[in-house]
């Protein structure tokens, strides 16, 4: 019996996404419709791109039928948004397609025997606004190497059972299974607490961390531009959720 095989309807969903941006002159066509602010003429378009009107056409309706664009009339004029829900989870179809994402429920595997993970007490609380019972340090021979917590997002009754996470290991114990033991208890235990929605950035760059995020089940959403500064440079990250399988 085969396993992991996607499902049809996905896909065929994500095939026809990607065939449609075989194209480079629709890749371009989308980045420019991205990048602006409100949306674009099919007239500006045609020369931002310089192509013709027809052509320029033809590549709008291409990406619009799969769901990449949206298009309204003013008056004579076609205007061309991005559709943002689309084009967010392009990013996702790629993780899903390369074997990126992990199957749900899901936890890092190969957790080290000499990693010990409990629940924070008293001053290692480092800040008030973590979630009682969803604060863990690591402990190796008795000696705290990591911390992970999850901080509620919103005091909104709608928001109830979403968090924003953090995770940090000491550098002289990264590489050796610290995250994964403080990830595997933090997604497991609010799995059996109702959290539905863990989410988190990451810098770009942090590839450690993307892939440890991705072994416990979460998928890229999309990418912030220059929301972080370090070292005096504004840095993009990387946006990441989980979604529990528990209802």
């Amino acid at each position: 019996m085969t396993t992991g095989v996607l499902p049809e309807s996905e896909a065929a969903t994500y095939a026809g996404w990607f065939a449609c941006l075989a194209e480079p002159m629709r890749v371009k066509l989308l980045h420019a419709v991205a990048t602006s602010s409100g949306g674009l003429t099919v007239g500006a378009l045609t020369e931002i791109l310089g192509t013709s009107q027809s052509t320029c056409s033809h590549h709008v309706r291409k990406l619009a039928e799969v769901g990449f664009l949206h298009l309204r009339k003013e008056g004579t004029a076609t205007v061309v948004t991005i559709n943002q829900a689309c084009c967010s989870g392009l990013p996702h179809a790629a993780d899903a397609v390369m074997g990126l994402l992990a199957p749900r429920p899901c936890c890092p595997d190969n957790v080290p025997d000499d990693v010990v993970v409990r629940r924070a007490v008293g001053g290692e609380r480092l800040d008030p606004d973590w979630l009682p019972g969803h604060c863990w340090v690591a402990e190796v021979d008795g000696e705290v190497v990591g911390w992970i917590a999850a901080t509620p997002v919103s005091a909104r009754d709608g928001h109830r059972g979403v968090a924003e996470t953090a995770v940090h290991v000491v550098e002289s114990h990264r590489g050796r299974g610290v995250g994964k033991a403080l990830i595997h208890k933090q997604v497991t235990e609010a799995d059996a607490a109702g959290i539905r929605t863990l989410q988190t950035s990451v810098l770009t760059d942090d590839r450690a961390a993307i892939a440890l995020h991705r072994s416990a089940g979460y998928r890229t959403v999309g990418i912030r531009e220059r929301i972080v500064e370090r070292d005096g440079v504004w840095c993009d990250t990387v946006f990441l959720e989980r979604r529990s399988s528990v209802d």
